[in-house]
């Protein structure tokens, strides 16, 4: 069978659809990268898991990232995570018999003069407190890296890049339905076409989800529903100030190569494809779609928006039926269809006029190689943040209840590392990272919000 290309889409057939139990320890609702890696873990401490998938397994953002495993310019507090995350990525890539296409070729932040390679140089501190293997390459250093095979590199004068060699990448496609073979194959019951509709509780705890399908019994539950998180926890008076915004995606013919891993100057974001091909996007570009919580939340955004307001477009409404649509219900009875059934899997269309223009900016950069072919392109719903970091922790209102969302674009990479901690919080075991950054209460208990690095 010839490896998968592109991501997964609601056209799919089901491919996991196992019985609905009764009863478990704990249900997961979604069947993203941190959904199924939080699974895997658990069931690796003995716990008994469902994972709940409205769509299908990595049919939203865990499928149409760029695939980048990323410790480089990390928030300092995620990267300790992230460091784990990668050699658990490693030993998963290992327990799939090379499936989800884990590949060491490091990562570089390219800089188009030496004021913004001055900038990159300033995140070394991080990295040096942590022991990675960050360092800066000179102009020099990068021309003899991007010609070993080819003289590709002399139409873009970067004037130096930093680089991480230990970072990785992987096939988003491929990486995380072969994640949740593994889980299912450790005991963990997936099912797709399931949504979940609400939490049920009695006395401030939780007793059991109620699915379209009927109710499972249980004491935790995990949220980790990406873009649909907010839409979710709204239905049970959880409030968050999660937004989401679309990023864009294009997959090019088989070229040449010239760097076997991944890398991203101002404008242009590639990695380098198991099919002979690059994953190329615009690196600062996205989309935001106006609705009731983008004026909710609009002045805890304010900081982040102030910062990077050039880089984002917005959009009067996003399509019917989509998290944040003016008419999407908030409020919905456990018996009646939920929103999450309308609308199966977010399938945004992509936006080419940039996509376009993206081939222009790659030849420049590598003109030996000319413009890339299009190949498709697609699109995904980033959940993201104000401080751009997630929040990873249980929730005060409703004992038994664990939120992961909010990744802000950097859920693929981590997704094992936080798959591992929310293991550990469920299972009562003691969390080996600081989570502090990460906590459900910072945008209400007066915290200053202090955006961390969006790439």
């Amino acid at each position: 069978m010839k490896p998968r290309t592109k991501p997964i889409t609601i056209s799919e057939p089901v491919r996991f659809h196992d019985p609905l139990p009764e009863a478990v320890d704990v249900a997961v609702i979604g069947a993203g990268v941190i959904g199924i890696c939080a699974a895997l873990e658990m069931a690796r401490r003995g716990l008994s898991v469902l994972v709940a998938e409205k769509g299908r397994v990595a049919g939203e953002q865990s499928s149409r990232n760029w695939g980048w495993i990323r410790q480089h310019g990390r928030d300092e507090a995620e990267l300790p995570v992230m460091m784990e995350a990668t050699r658990l990525w490693e030993e998963h890539d290992r327990a799939t018999g090379g499936k989800t296409g884990f590949t060491r070729g490091g990562i570089m932040y390219l800089a188009s003069s030496r004021e913004k390679l001055d900038e990159r140089a300033q995140w070394l501190e991080v990295a040096e407190r942590h022991g990675l293997d960050t360092h800066l390459l000179e102009k020099d250093d990068l021309e003899r890296l991007f010609n070993r095979h080819s003289n590709t590199a002399r139409g873009r004068d970067w004037a130096g890049a930093a680089f991480t060699p230990s970072d990785a990448r992987a096939e988003p496609w491929q990486a995380v339905p072969a994640l949740a073979e593994l889980a299912q194959g450790e005991g963990v019951s997936i099912r797709e076409n399931c949504a979940a509709r609400a939490i049920s509780s009695a006395g401030g705890k939780v007793t059991g989800i109620m699915t379209e399908d009927g109710p499972v019994r249980c004491e935790q539950v995990v949220v980790a529903a990406g873009a649909w998180s907010s839409l979710f926890l709204q239905r049970h008076g959880i409030s968050i100030p999660q937004l989401s915004v679309r990023s864009t995606v294009s997959r090019t013919a088989p070229m040449a190569e010239v760097f076997a891993g991944n890398g991203a100057d101002e404008t242009l974001a590639f990695r380098r494809r198991a099919d002979g091909g690059y994953t190329i996007s615009i690196s600062n570009f996205h989309d935001l779609y106006l609705g009731p919580d983008a004026f909710r939340h609009f002045f805890k955004w304010l900081p982040v928006a102030k910062e990077h307001w050039h880089e984002t477009r917005l959009k009067l409404s996003s399509p019917a039926h989509w998290p944040d649509h003016w008419f999407t219900k908030r409020r919905w009875a456990e018996d009646e269809a939920s929103p999450f059934e309308f609308c199966r899997v977010l399938e945004p269309e992509p936006e080419m006029n940039r996509q376009e223009a993206l081939r222009d900016e790659f030849a420049q950069r590598f003109p030996a190689l000319g413009k890339p072919e299009l190949l498709n392109s697609w699109a995904g719903m980033i959940d993201a943040m104000p401080d751009v970091v997630p929040i990873v922790d249980r929730v005060p209102a409703l004992d038994g209840l664990i939120l992961a969302t909010g990744m802000s674009g950097h859920g693929f990479g981590i997704g094992p590392g936080f798959g591992k901690i929310i293991a550990q919080m469920a299972a009562g075991q003691t969390v080996a990272h600081d989570m502090t950054r990460f906590r459900f209460s910072r945008f209400s208990d007066g915290s200053k919000i202090v955006p961390g690095p969006a790439i």
